[in-house]
């Protein structure tokens, strides 16, 4: 069960730096009846994340209305790629919301004809056709309905079968939730379909065998034939924990799914629009999906999202029969053009990758004089921190949780773990972070981990 942040409030120590500042108990008196009320209203599976009270937010940083700032290490859920409150995507919402036209379902605007088009040039062919939904899980949900189809119209309907990975995360819808491989967030179905089966990640730490026939003998293990997979489909990295597969396990999953006439599906919802150093965080392994999933860093602030592919996949349902109510919004399209218009302009994924060097290295550091890390993982601007029990694989959850909440009062905002037993503590900041706040917030996560130490040893 996941923990719940206290709401009395309680003295923290004063913090003033060029990037942080904390002047007020935590969570700040004045705040206490606006948390109650979400309490009272809103279901408790909204509750688990610091109790901080977001008043307005800019570039890398996070204020209250009380005095307080924070630098943001979860970019909301990894959506500002380009920045919190950036003025040019403000500006691009506005002009459009006064243009009148603030939804058209499917039928055709300039606007969404400008976004699909901009995507399409960005991706690799043969990914030229898109499709805008909404979330992240329907991007999902539409893979797999394309899987489907197209394995069964290429091999009958045997040819069903979705392999994906233990630990995955890849939504909350019914579909999405079988797709993912964390067993206690789908225990609600109940009657689970036989036709998504998940094997174990190449992460090197949790499966210490990375190589491609780790692949093969999970399939065997259970009773998958080549022939019934319709498709193959994976988180680029694995939110919960940061980790990459090997790019040469992927380049052959690549070629099995070819000759095997499965499609490869890369869900890039947190790793697109240069989270991990490049435009596409399937770059990193030399290879091109069938189908791509986009979503959260797409217009750094609305609900807006993608799926791209090659088009012989994208056009097998016929007209009318594939269509979301809200697919391309007209102002969720002006913020995702004018954000990506920013990413490309401002090169920001070069950014992740030169002050994630930064991050990482500093990181290892700290993990290797940390007995109670047991590994770092990431790429550019996202990162992975597991917590241990000391040599052991064992996850710390209670420490993870404690490094996080004393980052919080230190002035470096994150959300609750995630991952490994909810032990890995999750860094991701906005793309237009630069080095010294880097360096600052580094900071502040060295003394949150060495106090929550000495705080863990005392009570253990």
């Amino acid at each position: 069960m996941s923990k719940e942040y206290s709401l009395t409030p309680a003295r923290v120590p004063r913090v003033e730096t060029p990037f942080r500042r904390i002047v007020t108990e935590l969570p700040v008196p004045e705040s206490i009846p606006i948390l109650y009320s979400l309490y009272r209203y809103e279901p408790i599976a909204m509750r688990g994340q610091p109790p901080i009270l977001w008043d307005h937010a800019e570039g890398f940083q996070v204020y209250d209305r009380y005095g307080n700032k924070w630098i943001d290490w979860s970019s909301g859920v990894l959506i500002t790629n380009a920045g919190h409150g950036r003025d040019e995507i403000v500006r691009a919402i506005v002009e459009q919301a006064s243009s009148k036209l603030l939804t058209n379902y499917c039928f055709p605007s300039e606007i969404r004809a400008r976004l699909v088009e901009k995507l399409a040039s960005l991706m690799p062919e043969p990914l030229k056709k898109v499709f805008l939904l909404t979330t992240g899980s329907e991007t999902v949900e539409c893979a797999v309905k394309l899987c489907r189809t197209h394995g069964m119209k290429a091999g009958g309907r045997g040819k069903n079968v979705i392999i994906s990975y233990e630990k995955a995360f890849h939504g909350r819808t019914l579909g999405a939730q079988q797709v993912g491989g964390i067993p206690a967030l789908k225990e609600w179905i109940g009657n689970l379909d036989a036709g998504f089966v998940q094997i174990p990640f190449p992460d090197g730490f949790r499966t210490p065998d990375k190589s491609f026939d780790g692949f093969v003998r999970a399939l065997r293990e259970h009773d998958v034939e080549p022939s019934m997979v319709a498709g193959v489909i994976l988180e680029t990295y694995q939110g919960g924990s940061a980790s990459f597969a090997p790019p040469e396990y992927m380049r052959a999953v690549r070629k099995w799914c070819t000759g095997h006439k499965a499609l490869l599906v890369c869900d890039e919802v947190q790793a697109g629009f240069g989270r991990t150093g490049t435009m596409w965080g399937f770059e990193h392994y030399g290879i091109v999906p069938d189908l791509v999933c986009l979503g959260k860093g797409i217009s750094s602030s609305l609900p807006l999202s993608a799926v791209t592919g090659r088009p012989d996949i994208m056009d097998l349902h016929p007209s009318g029969s594939m269509t979301s109510t809200h697919t391309g919004n007209p102002i969720c399209c002006a913020a995702a053009l004018a954000s990506i218009d920013l990413i490309l302009r401002e090169n920001l994924a070069e950014n992740a990758r030169k002050v994630g060097d930064v991050l990482h290295h500093r990181l290892h550091t700290l993990a290797a004089r940390t007995p109670q890390i047991g590994y770092v993982d990431g790429k550019g601007l996202v990162a992975g921190v597991a917590c241990v029990i000391p040599g052991t694989k064992e996850p710390d959850g209670d420490l993870a949780w404690e490094v996080v909440r004393r980052s919080v009062e230190k002035g470096v905002l994150m959300f609750s773990p995630v991952g490994f037993g909810g032990a890995t503590v999750k860094i991701s900041p906005p793309l237009v972070i630069t080095e010294a706040a880097i360096h600052d917030s580094l900071n502040a996560l060295e003394e949150a981990f060495a106090e929550a130490l000495v705080a863990h040893s005392a009570v253990a």
